[in-house]
């Protein structure tokens, strides 16, 4: 298992575990991987999609050079994206989206996807290595604002490597702004919007799922599972999920609790209050308990009415608070575990 840190996938459990304290943070964003779904609700199995991107139908040719804001309050000029290096999972799946997968050079230990698979790996763990980056000769290295070590970033960028921060994006709303971020820092302005709109169509199409009508809200609540770190948390109103599940036709029962945090230790009391019908976990988290069996004998999960029912909803930890091209295959797997037949 690599050793991880808080610049992981999910940059909002990234702060999360930061400020729970270095140590939990250590220990608890790893173990990122990409199994298929496991233990489906009402025992139904969730539906599977392949772990590799689809890119917008014509390659798209840089048109630079071009100066765009970075999140970290800096200006970026880029002269070329000939050798680029995405330092997160989700960044590298937008720039392989856009169609320039060609010239990502390297990869973060969290994209594990079919097209970046291959890439020479640029972290130790989940920390970035700026001798290693450095190596790659890039022009253009793309980061988030949870990416670290600080001075890794500030190495390559003192280095004169043009280094873009983007935001993390927390909801649906903020799809559209993270990928036009990238594809204005790689000169591909127009792919940027095609590739916006063909993946707010496909987000609307899995919306469209959702039942109608005077039907009850499933009431979900999002744990972040590392039996083998001993981590379990209850996702709240800042988690990343509550976009999504409210998007799924679903109550996000931490954000109704009013859990304030992006997540925090898991309680009898905090879930006898949310009370929820339905579990989430990433596949992941869901195995490093011991599956089904595992997670109704964490203290509290038996007693709730889905620790009853067993119905537990699994999505693939790779792409679950990505939010970006593959989110619509994320929303339509929800609503079908949560609204399908038998649910």
């Amino acid at each position: 298992m690599p050793t991880p840190a808080a610049p992981t996938r999910f940059p909002r459990l990234a702060v999360a575990l930061a400020a729970l304290g270095t140590a939990l943070a250590l220990t608890a964003a790893g173990c990122a991987g990409t199994d298929a779904p496991t233990g489906p609700a009402a025992g139904r199995s969730a539906p599977a999609f392949p772990d590799r991107v689809e890119p917008i139908a014509a390659a798209a040719q840089p048109a630079l050079p071009v100066t765009v804001a970075s999140a970290d309050g800096t200006q970026v000029t880029v002269t070329s994206a000939d050798r680029v290096i995405p330092l997160t999972g989700g960044l590298n799946e937008i720039v392989q989206t856009l169609g320039l997968g060609p010239r990502v050079v390297a990869r973060d230990i969290t994209a594990t996807f079919e097209q970046a698979a291959a890439l020479p790996v640029v972290t130790r763990g989940h920390e970035v290595s700026a001798e290693s980056v450095l190596s790659l000769r890039p022009t253009l290295v793309l980061a988030e604002t949870t990416t670290g070590p600080a001075e890794a970033v500030r190495q390559i960028r003192d280095a004169g490597v043009p280094v873009l921060v983007v935001a993390p994006a927390k909801t649906l709303e903020d799809v559209p702004q993270r990928i036009g971020a990238v594809a204005a820092a790689l000169g591909v302005e127009e792919a940027g919007a095609q590739l916006n709109r063909r993946t707010a169509e496909r987000i609307a199409a899995a919306r469209a799922g959702v039942p109608g009508g005077a039907a009850k809200k499933p009431r979900v609540a999002f744990l972040y599972l590392r039996g083998t770190a001993s981590v379990y948390l209850l996702g709240g109103s800042d988690s990343g999920a509550g976009s999504l599940l409210e998007a799924a036709g679903a109550v996000d029962t931490g954000k109704e609790s009013g859990l304030g945090k992006d997540f925090t230790p898991i309680t009898s009391e905090a879930l006898a209050a949310a009370a929820p019908d339905a579990i989430l976990v990433m596949s992941k988290g869901l195995a490093s308990v011991g599956g089904v069996d595992g997670l109704v004998k964490i203290p509290g999960v038996a007693q709730t009415p889905a620790g009853l029912d067993r119905r537990v909803v699994t999505v693939d930890d790779g792409v679950l608070l990505n939010y970006g091209p593959r989110t619509d295959q994320v929303l339509a797997s929800l609503v079908a575990q949560l609204h399908g037949k038998g649910a």
